[in-house]
């Protein structure tokens, strides 16, 4: 975690992309974690957006924002514990098929790229469950609550 502090410490406009479904337990944990931040932390250097399933809907408010750096959050299956969390490189291997959501990050990131030079951090949270209308695991709000305060600590 020290490599994503420092990384935003260093940053000077961000975005912060809460991807996932509210309605699949814990794949609600990107969509949670963006709204949770946007009560917290009011800098207008930071851009928060909940994206729900769809991040590539947003590629007009994140290019027009001009971010140095993007973070994706988001539920991601990696074979880790329930709550564990994963900092990754979008644009590499992990990239291709990690979310159940739209487009692979790695396509999203190639877009942007083509039209701002941002250096993007993906911030994975390994899910419990994702039964339909089920409740966020106790693992993963654990989660949610360390990176929160990670967050609003650095911010």
């Amino acid at each position: 975690m020290e490599d994503l502090r420092e990384a935003i410490k260093k940053a000077e406009r961000i975005v912060i992309c809460g991807i996932g479904n509210e309605l699949r337990s814990d794949d609600a944990f990107g969509v949670l974690f963006a709204e949770r931040l946007k009560e917290k932390v009011r800098n207008e250097n930071v851009l928060i957006l909940n994206c729900g399933a769809v991040p590539e809907s947003f590629l007009g408010k994140i290019i027009g924002f001009n971010p140095d750096l993007i973070i994706f959050v988001d539920a991601v299956h990696f074979n880790g514990k329930p709550g564990e969390l994963i900092i990754a490189d979008p644009e590499g291997t992990l990239g291709d098929a990690i979310s159940t959501h739209g487009m692979p990050l790695k396509i999203l990131m190639k877009f942007i790229k083509e039209h701002i030079n941002a250096k993007a951090i993906l911030i994975g949270c390994q899910p419990k469950s994702l039964e339909i209308f089920g409740k966020v695991s106790k693992e993963v709000g654990e989660a949610l609550e360390k990176l929160l305060s990670l967050f609003c600590e650095v911010l």
